[in-house]
């Protein structure tokens, strides 16, 4: 078993847990990016630990604490209780002045010791699942999980495993961690990313594009102030530019831009690139891409989390490039498309 503990039991992590118990059964053969990876299948993560602020939450079993609060992720998998309880965490940064009423915090609720509490459940990894802007929270959690020598997975972007002095700071304590910001299975920065490698590669000259977001869940409403978007919107264009050589970048603008909450989970995407073709005739693409935001890069999630167990098994240890590359927006290596799973096949050949 690969033991797992949550910071942040909203709709990512609802469907993280809805996907350990829809994947139990052997005879599911959709929806993941890879049944096995190393020794491991979905269904050998366990949710060891849960970690949240809100009231309505804290004090739930695991498996009902996905389900309540303001948590609109679609159901697709009944999840038998853990015996886990979802325990007080450290607020800081972790909730905006517009979120009071989506994330209810209970100031005379004492938080516990986090550092204990990771030793007590012997989690393996904590996944740092908090609100886009948690800057000082996520810093905090992967400071608990240094002292608690406990690898850390960052879904989040706050930029953490993907700096040197981070990345070190988990090698020197033989630690594995990954991030930062996780990358969906088939999401509008995934979607954006193979477009534009596949145009250069046609020989298509970009000369602008934008990349649209709209949503309905507690992520796009947290982001409605500007302030905790900006390392979101960092992320998502770093991803995109990185793909072009420096200062080659086409004018472009990425990122979420509104909050609709009859959306629920849903996520809308569009996409426009203008450029140049043979000839110097002028092409114009456009579409739209319309998912289930948490179910959607759930999927990666527990392909990292057993990426992160294959690595800590290899004796492997600080941020590991090829994971990183795989699962996140912004890893410290950037990588194309076809570059990382070839490198992802050499891992764990």
């Amino acid at each position: 078993m690969i033991k797992v503990a949550i910071a942040g039991v909203g709709n990512c992590a609802s469907s993280f847990i809805q996907g350990i118990s829809f994947y139990k059964n052997d005879s599911e053969t959709k929806g993941f990016v890879r049944k096995q990876i190393g020794d491991y299948q979905i269904k050998d993560v366990q949710i060891v630990g849960a970690i949240d602020v809100d009231k309505r939450l804290v004090g739930l079993d695991v498996a009902q604490a996905i389900f309540a609060g303001s948590n609109t992720a679609e159901k697709f998998s009944d999840v038998p209780e853990y015996g886990v309880k979802v325990v007080k965490g450290h607020t800081l940064d972790g909730v905006a002045p517009h979120m009071h009423d989506s994330f209810q915090v209970d100031e005379n609720q004492a938080p516990i010791d986090i550092v204990q509490y990771l030793k007590d459940t012997e989690a393996e990894f904590l996944i740092c699942y908090l609100p886009v802007g948690s800057e000082k929270a996520a810093k905090f959690y992967a400071e608990a999980a240094l002292e608690a020598g406990v690898g850390f997975i960052n879904a989040i972007p706050v930029f953490i495993c993907s700096q040197p002095e981070w990345s070190d700071r988990f090698k020197q304590a033989g630690l594995v961690c990954a991030g930062d910001d996780i990358k969906s299975q088939f999401g509008a920065t995934y979607l954006n990313r193979i477009l534009v490698e596949g145009l250069m590669n046609r020989g298509f000259n970009i000369d602008n594009l934008y990349q649209l977001n709209v949503g309905g869940n507690t992520d796009f409403e947290n982001m409605i102030d500007e302030s905790r978007l900006q390392s979101k919107r960092i992320s998502k264009t770093s991803a995109v530019t990185t793909l072009f050589k420096e200062g080659e970048a086409p004018a472009l603008r990425i990122g979420p831009s509104d909050y609709v909450p009859h959306l629920k989970d849903a996520k809308i995407c569009y996409i426009n690139v203008n450029g140049t073709q043979f000839g110097n005739q002028k092409f114009e693409l456009e579409l739209k891409l319309k998912v289930e935001d948490s179910p959607n890069s759930a999927g990666v999630m527990l392909d990292v989390v057993r990426l992160a167990k294959v690595a800590k098994d290899k004796g492997l240890s600080g941020n590991i490039p090829v994971v990183s590359a795989f699962g996140f927006k912004s890893p410290a290596d950037r990588l194309n498309e076809t570059e990382t799973l070839r490198m992802l096949d050499e891992f764990l050949a």
